[in-house]
């Protein structure tokens, strides 16, 4: 019995994931892997479901980090780096020992990402790597009094390497050093360059491996999407709250600076999840945290499209009698008095507006939200643009019927009236027997 329903759930899952695997083919994403993932059990995990992105036809560039493994070298050889402005200033010693924690690094990535073992999910993905030195860079030089030596920034970025090399259905490895014409080597932030190569590609999302799962609110919740601006609040309370920049902090920075770029969305997701990058990707709505330069989630006027959604939506209500029936037919002929909530091509939410110009009124009517987004404010959301459609059409108040929403609608500001106070027209269609409730509101 159990295997039957793990086999549901699997079908279910896949049924579900179908947009996404639609939607994320021949996109571009840029994944920001730090080197504390690469030391974590879950490594592995990560490599597995990167070779099933590839494999769906991701085109994928991968970022790596280096912070612990530099620190390793350093610790064994007895040296010590300074920090100033939470970067590291690079002197001789220090670059020669970043260069060998890179190359380690780089060729455990190549390695792991070269697996094809027998009953393991890397069997036959027959990856293939290129290590790119798509980075010009040059000195950051003397800023405050402070030397930072090799330490460097990013002057220029190869895209048309990495494209060619993305063409080729290879996944480009990219590290945090950089080089100059001179032929000189430079360390840089790999946050930094995992920004710069994202809004150098156009690319449609930037994804980072950090230790938290996303931004977290009061309740310690997942904030599932946040605007630049949002982020920034959390920004400043993370560095009021540590002198040293984590990697979910320097990420933050990054995911901002790329949506303000361009770059459409960015993932701060967990390396110590299984399966979280999948999760994230093939879920509705997701594990982690999204940066967004506009919302995902729209009110807009319902099209015929939306048939199904909406029918989908409120149909359960309509048998439960909360809603009062529409056919098929109806919807149609009436939607463009509908608005809907859209969230990642789901219909979420609905309200409509029915005018009565000449009485200066319009009825609110069928008000739902899906059953598994009533706790945030959609309802109220609706309503208020529902308001505002109602107000550029200069009326003064909306009204409702309902049986079963009445201290809902009264918590809201609507009064009880009578069936009298109703237009004209409205008086006609009452249905007695049903027995509704008249709520009115003047708008705002």
């Amino acid at each position: 019995m159990e295997v039957v329903q793990n086999s549901e759930e699997l079908v279910n899952w896949f049924r579900g994931s179908a947009p996404y695997i639609n939607a994320h083919r021949h996109k571009t994403f840029v994944l920001m892997v730090g080197g504390e993932a690469i030391e974590t059990d879950n490594f592995q995990s990560i490599i597995n479901d990167i070779a099933l992105l590839n494999s769906l036809g991701v085109k994928l560039v991968l970022v790596h980090g280096v912070r612990p493994q530099i620190q390793k070298q350093l610790d064994f050889h007895g040296h010590t780096s300074q920090f100033h402005n939470n970067l590291r200033i690079t002197d001789d010693t220090s670059l020669m020992l970043i260069k060998q924690a890179v190359g380690a690094v780089q060729i455990e990535l190549q390695a792991r990402l070269s697996m094809g073992l027998a009953n393991s999910p890397m069997q036959g993905a027959g990856i293939h790597t290129m290590i790119s030195n798509v980075i010009t860079a040059q000195p950051i030089g003397v800023k405050d009094g402070i030397d930072y030596c090799h330490a460097g920034k990013i002057r220029r970025i190869d895209v048309a390497g990495i494209k060619q090399q993305l063409e080729l259905g290879a996944i480009p490895v990219i590290s945090p050093l950089g080089y100059s014409v001179t032929g000189e080597v430079f360390n840089l932030l790999a946050e930094e360059v995992a920004t710069q190569v994202a809004i150098s590609l156009e690319a449609d999302k930037l994804i980072g491996f950090c230790s938290n799962q996303g931004v977290l609110d009061e309740q310690g919740e997942v904030i599932s999407e946040l605007l630049p601006e949002q982020v920034k609040q959390y920004i400043e309370v993370m560095e009021n709250e540590s002198a040293q920049a984590s990697d979910t902090l320097q990420f933050l920075r990054a995911a901002v600076a790329a949506c303000k770029a361009g770059v459409s969305r960015s993932h701060l997701i967990s390396y110590y999840t299984d399966g979280a990058l999948l999760k994230e990707l093939f879920t509705r709505d997701g594990i982690g945290s999204q940066i967004v330069k506009e919302s995902y989630e729209q009110i807009r006027t319902a099209t015929i499209d939306d048939i199904g959604g909406l029918l989908s939506l409120i149909g359960p209500l309509e048998e439960q009698g909360i809603l009062v029936k529409r056919s098929r037919e109806l919807l149609e002929n009436e939607i463009e008095h509908f608005q809907i909530v859209e969230r990642d091509g789901m219909v979420i939410g609905c309200a409509a507006l029915y005018p009565f110009v000449d009485e200066k009124v319009g009825e609110l009517a069928c008000l739902v939200s899906h059953p598994e987004y009533r706790r945030s404010a959609r309802a109220d959301n609706l309503v208020a643009f529902i308001e505002k459609r109602a107000k550029k059409l200069g009326l003064e108040s909306i009204f409702v019927l309902t049986t079963q929403s009445i201290h809902w609608f009264r918590e809201r500001g609507f009064r009880l009236a009578e069936i009298s106070e109703l237009p004209a027209a409205k008086k006609e269609l009452y249905n007695l027997k049903r027995n509704s409730k008249v709520l009115i509101r003047k708008i705002r």
